[in-house]
């Protein structure tokens, strides 16, 4: 299998162009190195707020992020990374992701065609006739039958019955969520915000990873956890939400919430407090409210596995450096046949104390996959 990408060394992980002919463009911020891994996955605190809407709540966007962890079937870390919508191209994470020949597909193929796969994403997938999200990750999962799949979101994309092909997708997330046990579709919550914070994002201090999660955000997981059983008939595998928050009785939020008792979805929802107020710096005057804390946000989260014989992890990855000639690319749209061989650039640098000063020494290989 001749794969379409090309991914490069980097200090802190690998940067990866899911389609070897993308390059740089001023229409997307991203491109071309859409999938990025190790540390080279975290955001900003800033932007996993505005994608995530955490801790304050969701807010519509047009951006899709993922953040992804491989593991062995016994739990062990093979790779964490991240995925980003490409907006030049209209090109959605899971897209890029569970194609056929895609940069993932290879890391499953080299790890024994087995073990378990998170997705924590701002959007749940979607089956839109220009993506087709949820028939990739289909068939990817047919073609490897060994593999398990927990995906969380923080909103549901596309899924309100006035959008116009909202049936396409709910109608995909129900046959997604028939693989069960196989695959499971919950909403982030609790401690996963926290697991995602401590994991995924940059330069958090203590005070942040152990912020509240606010009431407009806690509303919005129980809604989605509500949402998401209706649309399947799959209850979520994992929540952590609030039983019940205190709330003024006549604000809309809280007759939502009357109206969508999670406590008849999940009867067995268990969770720790650590603090029934929120500090007052923290409060605006619209939310003169407790708010509950969440413990354990350096918890190890050990997803469902199917798992019965853990495959030997395997060193699987080809490092490249990151070439700077990158940069003066030009933009070829046409997509080329899977197959094509792939040039790949090896660059090695040396960094000296200033940027006018830096001497760098390439070699140029040509690689066969």
């Amino acid at each position: 299998m001749e794969p379409l990408y090309q991914e490069y060394l980097t200090n802190h992980g690998t940067v990866v162009k899911p389609y070897y002919w993308l390059a740089l463009t001023l229409d997307c911020s991203k491109c071309p190195y859409h999938i990025r891994t190790g540390e080279e996955a975290r955001v900003t605190h800033t932007e996993f707020y505005q994608l995530f809407g955490f801790p304050c709540g969701p807010s519509p966007q047009t951006k899709h992020l993922t953040f992804y962890e491989l593991k062995t079937s016994s739990g062990s870390l093979v790779q964490k990374g991240q995925a980003s919508s490409c907006t030049e191209y209209d090109t959605h994470p899971e897209s890029m992701l569970f194609e056929m020949g895609s940069y993932l597909e290879s890391l499953i193929h080299n790890n024994d065609n087995g073990g378990q796969i998170l997705l924590y994403s701002n959007y749940c997938p979607c089956n839109e006739a220009s993506h087709c999200c949820i028939s990739k990750i289909y068939n990817f999962l047919m073609r490897y039958p060994e593999v398990s799949l927990n995906i969380y979101f923080s909103q549901l994309y596309h899924t309100e019955t006035d959008f116009p092909v909202s049936a396409w997708n709910r109608e995909a997330l129900r046959s997604l969520a028939s693989l069960w046990p196989q695959v499971t579709l919950n909403p982030i919550s609790g401690r996963i915000w926290h697991y995602l914070l401590y994991h995924f994002v940059s330069g958090v201090s203590g005070a942040i990873l152990y912020q509240p999660i606010w009431p407009a955000r806690a509303l919005a997981d129980r809604h989605n956890a509500y949402e998401i059983k209706a649309i399947t008939g799959v209850k979520p595998y994992f929540t952590d939400v609030l039983p019940q928050t205190t709330v003024n009785p006549n604000t809309k939020a809280q007759l939502d919430l009357q109206r969508c008792p999670l406590s008849n979805v999940f009867p067995q929802e268990s969770f720790q407090v650590m603090n029934n107020q929120l500090p007052p710096m923290m409060m605006t005057p619209e939310q003169k409210m407790p708010v509950i804390f969440m413990l354990m946000p350096f918890g190890e989260q050990q997803p469902f596995s199917i798992g019965q014989n853990p495959p030997k992890p395997k060193n699987i990855v080809r490092h490249l450096n990151v070439p700077q000639m990158l940069l003066n690319e030009t933009k070829d749209p046409r997509r080329p046949p899977a197959g094509r061989l792939v040039e790949t650039v090896e660059i090695i640098e040396q960094f000296s104390d200033t940027k006018e000063e830096r001497k760098k020494k390439m070699k140029k290989v040509n690689t066969h996959f």
